[in-house]
């Protein structure tokens, strides 16, 4: 792995963390449905990486017809996760749903003992501790506010669940094609299944304003240049530096938030997101020490 400075590595992380943040943003400044959001951002998103695939194109030959189902199966899991998380953007805070989505470390983890068998030490359940009472203190504020954040915040958790299942699959999908080949095949499975899902509860694909579309492309494209740059940056670092920039979404969106939409962090979510992200981050050491491991979505 090449070494470059730190300056060349830390402005491309630091737009990284900015375009990633824009993304709750985005779906709050869209009246769109929650699932059109979703629908739209992963075709989209198909369309934006057609270009890099089609010269790759010949990596489809290795993939098997299993595989090929993991990816489906994969997608639809990539197609709830942006489904419940846009839809916990309209019920409660940027500051409580994306701060709730910095547990997927975590949960990751979890999910990788049920299903791998994974272990893990004492330390680590004891960050992981750490962040679940600042998850339920920040959950604890929002039944103050209103019973739809607190359901924001349970679709923010259901989100992270579905997540790592898109990523538990992805482990073990495809190792003979890129990191494209896959997100170009699990975007499209998302977005056909989301098109399915929309068709059948009748949800218009039409009729939306000229500033929806625009959140519709911005959707696909900002947050894909963020994945584009860290790809690029595995060159320089190793994936836990990547992954450490997990924590950096929760803290850019809430500051957008606050400057762009006007929101207020109340104690119980200042105090809370605090030790959120105390805890994943001082877990995510515990699992640099351990072995690399990199957390690919959010």
């Amino acid at each position: 792995m090449a070494q470059e400075s730190s300056p060349k590595i830390i402005f491309p992380l630091f737009i990284s963390i900015v375009a990633i943040s824009f993304a709750a943003i985005f779906v709050k400044w869209s009246d769109a449905p929650a699932t059109v959001l979703s629908m739209y951002r992963m075709l989209l998103a198909t369309l934006f990486l057609l270009p890099i695939v089609w010269i790759r194109r010949d990596e489809f030959k290795h993939v098997t017809s299993r595989e090929w189902r993991l990816l489906a199966f994969s997608g639809v899991f990539l197609a709830l996760h942006f489904a419940l998380w846009f839809g916990s953007l309209k019920l409660t805070t940027v500051a409580s749903s994306t701060i709730i989505l910095a547990l997927q470390p975590i949960v990751s983890l979890i999910g990788g003992f049920l299903v791998f068998r994974e272990r893990t030490t004492r330390a680590a359940l004891v960050t992981m501790g750490v962040a679940v009472v600042g998850a339920v203190m920040i959950g604890w504020g929002d039944f103050g506010l209103s019973a739809a954040a607190i359901l924001g915040d349970v679709l923010s958790f259901l989100s992270v669940i579905a997540v790592v299942g898109y990523l538990l699959i992805g482990q073990s999908a495809v190792k003979k094609v890129s990191h494209w080949i896959y997100s170009f095949s699990v975007f499209g499975f998302a977005g056909i299944a989301l098109v399915l899902y929309n068709l059948i509860a009748g949800v218009s694909f039409t009729g939306y304003s000229g500033q929806d579309w625009g959140i519709f492309v911005l959707l696909a494209v900002v947050p894909t240049i963020s994945h584009m740059i860290n790809n690029w940056l595995l060159k320089y670092v190793n994936a836990t530096t990547i992954s450490m920039s997990i924590l950096g979404e929760p803290v850019g969106a809430t500051l957008l938030a606050v400057w762009l939409l006007g929101e207020r962090l109340t104690g119980w979510q200042l105090v809370g997101g605090v030790l959120v992200l105390a805890g994943v981050f001082l877990f995510l050491l515990q699992q640099m020490r351990r072995k690399p491991k990199m957390s690919d979505y959010s």
